[in-house]
């Protein structure tokens, strides 16, 4: 195989690869649930009330910040909400 073929073969499985792994990794998974209130300063999964960025909650336990977890953890956690607080 030319060194050209190889590199649009390599290119092409790559693309393919990233679409698979993207299609198939919603932001929170079917066996993850969110979990309000308990991440730490700068560890959120994603937007809060105040923010559209993961990262960027501003203290430890949160109330409006989440972060994924496995289905049934979350209320097992202290301060842990399956909805935001206020």
């Amino acid at each position: 195989m030319k060194k050209s073929n190889i590199a649009v073969v390599s290119a092409l499985t790559g693309l393919l690869a990233m679409g698979t792994t993207l299609a198939t990794a919603p932001a929170v998974a079917a066996d993850k649930e969110k979990c309000y209130g308990v991440s730490k300063a700068g560890k959120n999964d994603c937007a809060t009330s105040n923010s559209s960025c993961a990262g960027t909650a501003k203290k430890d336990g949160q109330p409006d910040a989440f972060v994924a977890v496995p289905k049934g953890l979350c209320e097992k956690l202290v301060g842990g909400s399956l909805t935001p607080k206020s």
